[in-house]
């Protein structure tokens, strides 16, 4: 799996194997999974498929990280591995732009939330004023489904 994580950085940012192979190493440890660096994905969980996805990202050194439902496929107990991850970025200052229905996660990390409803902007601010404190009807009966379930 090492080889997944350093294609980019020795093809692309130019860096040498062994800075490469370092850096990626540090990348699975920071999202938990320093000792699956010789596994191979299909032996990997949903979530620890999820988490090696960022670690891969992270080896290019991105300024702003974009997830677009980075746990709709995952097992209850494995979203919060997922998260727990996202979290540890955003308390780095990571910028991201998260995709997602995970309301109590947006509500925690987000600095702004964006609501949109069939590709239309229905409310926009803080994330309390969008999600503790809805505005419009649409995003009323949208936040009562998602505490329904």
């Amino acid at each position: 799996m090492l080889r997944n994580l350093t294609i980019g950085p020795t093809g692309v940012l130019k860096r040498s194997e062994n800075q490469a192979n370092e850096f990626a190493t540090r990348m699975l440890d920071r999202v938990g999974l320093s000792d699956k660096s010789d596994a191979y994905p299909a032996h990997l969980s949903g979530g620890q498929q999820q988490r090696v996805a960022i670690a891969r990202a992270l080896c290019m050194e991105p300024d702003m990280m974009l997830f677009d439902e980075p746990t709709s496929a995952l097992d209850p107990e494995l979203i919060g591995e997922v998260l727990d991850v996202m979290r540890g970025l955003a308390d780095d200052g990571m910028t991201m732009m998260v995709v997602t229905h995970e309301i109590s996660f947006a509500k925690e990390v987000a600095d702004r939330v964006v609501f949109m409803d069939g590709g239309v902007v229905v409310a926009e601010g803080p994330p309390h004023d969008v999600l503790a404190n809805p505005q419009t009807d649409r995003a009323k009966q949208f936040l009562r489904q998602i505490a329904d379930r």
